[in-house]
């Protein structure tokens, strides 16, 4: 998954030598960066930087926040701008879109790299991009895939979007796989923060899902402890069913491949709905996605799979 480059940076070799320590015979500089926002995930990207050998500028707007990485050797600069011109790569793990703005108001971005991994939408990725565009930076766009506990520790299976421009992904790729794997998803700014929210959604939905299942057994003499297991063997198997979905969807046949149909699927419906009222769980987890079984096969066949609700979500 991680792929490693000889990098360059944006910055003159003078501003170079402030920041890269000499390197042993025979090795190559690791490309010093500053990194803008010291929450949970920034000290842990900084904190596997700093593992990884790259000279590291940091702030952070509560000052405190900077005393972890700067025991490990980190440098800590008085003000955003000040960190900004500290380094050619520039890495942002700030709040919002927002935070973005403010904590750039003052800083000079001509000729510098900017790499934004704050969580946003497509959207605000590509006016994030013209923006740093128009103040004379290039620009990429990342989306995290961890938690800050898996940052640093490759079997952990953490990752990154990153999308934008492909030379300047290329440029850097060493830098950024040192924190976590990496992902390129193209070169639309928006694609990465697409991807990111794509699969969060998902997840959320699994959650909503386990959290029904949960809900029906609260009452009876069945243990959380005792289900989970058998949710989680159950979810996995289930989980490659997505790779069908993306078939059905790109060869437009919602029949391909079907195993259990979707007018069996709605007909089972009602045993869902009752076995939640006699165990006095509410159903508004489900309902909505039953509700779009039950419009789909009203305009579709009962002998396609699930996959046509997927119109219907489309507004």
């Amino acid at each position: 998954m991680t792929h490693k480059a000889v990098e360059h940076t944006t910055e003159n070799p003078a501003e170079a030598a402030d920041h890269t320590a000499a390197p042993a015979a025979g090795s190559t500089p690791k490309t010093p960066l500053t990194l803008l926002g010291l929450g949970a995930m920034g000290t842990a990207l900084g904190r596997a930087w700093l593992a990884a050998g790259h000279p590291l500028t940091v702030w952070n707007c509560t000052a405190a926040r900077t005393g972890a990485l700067a025991a490990e050797g980190a440098t800590v600069a008085a003000s955003a701008a000040e960190a900004v011109a500290a380094n050619g790569l520039v890495v942002l793990c700030l709040l919002d879109d927002d935070s973005v703005e403010q904590t750039l108001a003052d800083a000079d971005l001509t000729g510098r790299d900017v790499v934004n991994l704050v969580t946003g939408t497509p959207g605000q990725a590509r006016d994030r991009a013209a923006w740093a565009a128009a103040r004379g930076a290039r620009y990429l766009d990342g989306g995290i895939m961890a938690v800050p506990p898996m940052i640093g520790v490759p079997e952990a299976g953490a990752y990154v979007f990153y999308s934008g421009s492909a030379e300047l992904f290329e440029q850097h790729r060493a830098t950024l796989a040192a924190p976590a794997a990496v992902r390129w998803v193209g070169e639309d700014p928006g694609y990465a923060a697409l991807h990111d929210v794509a699969l969060l959604s998902a997840m959320y939905g699994m959650f909503a899902g386990a959290a029904h299942a949960f809900a029906l057994i609260g009452e009876e003499d069945v243990t959380p402890s005792s289900l989970a297991p058998l949710l989680a063997d159950w979810l996995a198997a289930m989980a490659p069913a997505v790779h069908q979905t993306a078939a059905q969807l790109e060869a437009g046949d919602y029949t391909l491949g079907v195993v259990s149909n979707l007018g069996m699927q709605v007909a089972g419906v009602p045993t869902f709905l009752r076995t939640a009222e006699e165990q006095q769980v509410s159903p508004e987890l489900l309902s909505p996605y039953f509700e779009l079984m039950r419009r789909r096969l009203e305009v579709g066949s009962a002998g396609e799979d699930l996959v046509g609700v997927v119109g219907l979500l489309r507004q």
